[in-house]
């Protein structure tokens, strides 16, 4: 049963967030190994629990409707929960990102400065639908020293609640205090409290749309990561192989579009437009995918008889689908479409298809974005992909931390300086 301390019925949720602040100093004192066991064990017991999470995961999965693209990002299945369990695995194996020397120097007085890795301390995350996001800040932030305040929203209540209670029971059956990890209520009324709560929250990462991103930049208190929405763009140059743009589109586009580095829009040198509209009409065809074409590309979908097609308006473009749905530009060149990329990117992850190699090269340079891919598909940039072995997101900023936000980020420095005695 869900433990008292998750119910929606309070007034304020100080005294959660005091208890976080206060279970710092408790994960902070755990060797190396013991937060790698941690995660061992909580490897074990989520595959031990399968059954009760698919069936709490249910609970949340029918409210919602059959076609709301909501429900692959909450859907968890035997293989998901699977997955997680290997990732907790790959993450208890990551080297400590605490405790790294940075510098040491002597100075002429004999004072020894260090520069340290440390914790972050409490980290705040307020994510929408995705449950598996429970299992990877816990896991990250367990691994890293780090406490977590955890806000899931409303439609994955029953299975954040199980995932956290499991946690939760883990920490607790190993003398760890559980408040090192805490699942916060739903109700909205506590997210500017959770915002502006700078006595006990040392950073706030927002994970989900971008009204929720914009929304916790503009009210926040406490400092914010970003993790960016993913509006990711793949061009198919002139001299690209178009077999193999086909095959790098319809994957970015196709299996697993609900996610942030899915493919938004695809961009088409217009010396290669007909052919390669012609090859993608197959994979896109059967996946039913919409488009969403400029008019050139709606000419050319329409004449081949495709089934699933809109024309586009300029709304469509800089549009994040998080469905079965893309638009398509037809352009004249490489500079036309870094020109179209500056000014629709959300600077997530971008992709060109070229054997030209100072077009690869001119590309990946001048791309403004977190992510550059050659002749690869988008769905790569993921923490477990990148070998980081779990995310809390993919930050789309430049300060602290850009790309898949991970384990190695979770940390900032701090200043040892040892003495013997000296005075200035």
């Amino acid at each position: 049963m869900p433990m008292i301390l998750y119910c929606c019925n309070v007034k304020s949720i100080e005294n959660q967030l005091m208890a976080a602040k206060s279970a710092t100093r408790d994960i902070q004192r755990l060797k190396d190994r013991e937060r790698s066991e941690v995660l061992i064990e909580l490897a074990e017991v989520l595959d031990q629990h399968i059954a009760e999470i698919l069936r709490a995961n249910e609970q949340d999965v029918l409210q919602l409707e059959v076609n709301d693209p909501k429900r692959d990002r909450l859907l968890l299945t035997a293989a998901r929960i699977g997955d997680l369990c290997e990732s907790l695995l790959a993450v208890a194996e990551l080297d400590d990102p605490t405790g790294q020397v940075l510098s040491s120097k002597e100075l002429d007085n004999g004072l020894l400065i260090e520069k340290k890795t440390v914790p972050l301390g409490v980290v705040g995350v307020i994510y929408e639908s995705r449950p598996n996001v429970t299992i990877d800040v816990a896991s990250l932030c367990i691994r890293s020293g780090n406490v977590c305040v955890l806000r899931g929203g409303t439609d994955a209540w029953h299975t954040n609640t199980v995932l956290v209670d499991l946690i939760r029971e883990v920490l607790q059956n190993r003398g760890i205090n559980p408040d090192v990890v805490q699942l916060l209520p739903t109700d909205r009324t506590f997210v500017t409290e959770l915002l502006e709560a700078t006595k006990y929250i040392d950073i706030i990462i927002p994970r989900g749309s971008q009204s929720l991103i914009e929304f916790v930049r503009d009210h926040a208190k406490v400092p914010v990561i970003e993790t960016g929405a993913g509006v990711c763009h793949t061009y198919v140059e002139a001299s690209a192989d178009l077999d193999k743009a086909t095959a790098i589109v319809a994957n970015a586009k196709i299996s697993r579009p609900s996610v942030c580095n899915a493919l938004d829009t695809v961009l088409l040198d217009r010396a290669v437009a007909a052919t390669f509209l012609s090859k993608l009409s197959i994979p896109f065809g059967e996946a039913k995918v919409e488009v969403f074409a400029d008019v050139e590309a709606y000419a050319i979908l329409k004449k081949g008889g495709y089934a699933y097609l809109q024309q586009a308006s300029d709304l469509d473009f800089g549009r994040e689908f998080l469905d079965l749905k893309c638009s398509i530009k037809i352009l004249d060149g490489l500079d036309e479409a870094l020109v179209h990329i500056a000014r629709y990117s959300s600077k997530h992850s971008e992709c060109i298809v070229s054997q030209e190699t100072a077009s690869i090269t001119q590309f990946m340079q001048e791309v403004d974005a977190a992510a550059v891919y050659a002749n690869a598909s988008t769905r790569f940039t993921d923490g477990g992909e990148f070998g980081l072995g779990a995310e809390i997101g993919i930050s789309t900023q430049k300060l602290h931390a850009r790309g898949p936000f991970a384990l190695e980020k979770l940390v900032t420095e701090k200043w040892f300086v040892i003495g013997d005695g000296q005075i200035r």
